[in-house]
């Protein structure tokens, strides 16, 4: 079932602009210097654009990507004016996106019940919090929710999760501070089926100080989950901070080198200016962005929609 395709509210299309403003106004105003006097797009405005996209975090190799494109488009057409830079600028930007709408595999909830995502990331990404609001994503939806305190290293990981699933309305599943994560994981997939949950959340450690402890955990937890479930867990999430630039890519890197990440959600771009950043990551790492947060409200942890974000990212005030 198909649960992603709602129509995009004009509340959540208003949120998203606004969440995008301050890497918008940064990224226009570099622009325009760049065009400024020009008639038409030549070899100092595309060098002057390349260091634009890579100030503004989208990565060397993305940028470099995004230009060739343009001076090829250059090459055919004979003649571009600066006028026209904005609007080819912004087709590039949404072709280089790794592209997840339309596939159904992606944005649906199998009938294979429950659909069991676990939920990677660094500590202080907002990974927590995250989790409290996918969960009222999937809960708005009609859908039975589930989460599980697998970072079972930190108390405050689990209060906090404590709190959400409070205030969220649905059921958490806890151990004590200590445990072993994949006790937890077992326990809470066991609950989900015992209740047909339709969606569970897992939270794990956040540890990148030891890359083979990580592995090795996340991969007992996979092989607990699938005793259970032999296609759990359906999906491994993994939350980066989009304030914190390049880190960011670093982020992605780490993690990817431990694990298969079938997912993204890029929080905190609303707070920043570098949210460039989403580019390149889905570009280089080719993994689609599954939501982005763009505000500190329940609702502002929104499914990602490239043609949405690129319009408001190129959206002028």
């Amino acid at each position: 079932m198909n649960f992603f395709k709602k129509l995009f509210t004009k509340e959540k299309k208003e949120t998203l602009d606004s969440g995008l403003k301050k890497s918008k106004d940064s990224f226009f105003n570099k622009i325009s210097k760049v065009i400024v006097g020009k008639s038409k797009v030549d070899d100092e405005v595309l060098d002057n654009l390349e260091e634009v996209l890579i100030s503004s975090d989208v990565g060397v190799k993305t940028t470099l990507k995004i230009i060739d494109h343009i001076e090829d488009r250059v090459k055919k057409d004979k003649f571009i004016s600066s006028d026209e830079l904005d609007t080819i600028l912004k087709e590039e930007i949404t072709k280089i996106i790794c592209d997840s709408q339309d596939d159904d595999d992606f944005l649906s909830i199998g009938d294979n019940k429950p659909h069991v995502i676990l939920v990677v990331g660094v500590n202080g990404v907002g990974k927590t919090t995250s989790i409290g609001k996918m969960a009222n994503h999937y809960k708005s939806l009609g859908l039975k929710v589930m989460i599980g305190a697998a970072d079972t290293f930190r108390a405050a990981a689990i209060d906090q999760l404590e709190v959400w699933s409070n205030r969220v309305g649905v059921e958490l599943v806890k151990q004590k501070m200590g445990s072993d994560p994949a006790s937890v994981s077992y326990d809470t997939l066991e609950s989900a089926i015992n209740k047909n949950i339709d969606v569970v959340l897992i939270d794990t450690a956040g540890r990148l100080h030891n890359k083979t402890n990580l592995m090795n955990e996340l991969g007992k937890i996979k092989r607990v989950l699938q005793k259970k479930n032999v296609n759990a867990p359906h999906e491994v999430l993994l939350v980066i901070d989009g304030s914190t630039g390049q880190n960011a890519f670093e982020q992605a890197k780490q993690f990817t080198s431990v694990t298969e990440i079938t997912s993204l959600a890029v929080t905190k771009l609303d707070g920043t200016a570098k949210g460039g950043v989403v580019l390149g990551i889905s570009d280089q790492f080719n993994i689609p962005i599954k939501f982005i947060g763009v505000g500190e409200g329940i609702e502002d942890l929104q499914v990602f929609n490239k043609i949405e974000f690129v319009d408001s990212f190129f959206k002028k005030s």
